[in-house]
């Protein structure tokens, strides 16, 4: 079956601090636009809700807007900007970088489906 949706309409919208997910859901694809203000970090506006000390979500991720920088539980440290196209396995914090918002397309399902949920 066909399916098409915009991401002008999301199925569904999660606020936290700092920071808001609109998800689409389509058979086989869980899809997520994550925006991040400057200020935000995981560890300070997503982990409260999560109630884990680190992001425990896989991300497939494709940076639209802004910079992030990602730093895994063992110690690895990356930043991804506009363009840049990412594979994020769980056990990690993220934090905005600068001053402009960062907006993230992430196709890996369990951000749409389980990101900022309590």
């Amino acid at each position: 079956m066909l399916e098409v949706k915009t991401v002008d309409k999301p199925d569904e919208r999660r606020d936290f601090p700092r920071g808001h997910l609109e998800a689409l859901h389509l058979t086989g694809l869980d899809f997520a636009v994550g925006t991040f203000e400057p200020g935000w970090r995981w560890s300070e506006s997503v982990a409260p809700i999560a109630g884990t000390a680190s992001c425990m979500v896989h991300h497939n991720g494709y940076v639209v807007q802004g910079r992030m920088h990602l730093r895994m539980d063992d110690g690895g440290e990356s930043e991804v900007g506009p363009g840049d196209v990412f594979v994020c396995p769980p056990g990690h914090d993220a934090w905005v970088v600068g001053d402009e918002p960062v907006v993230v397309y992430d196709f890996a399902g369990t951000m749409a489906n389980e990101y900022a949920k309590s």
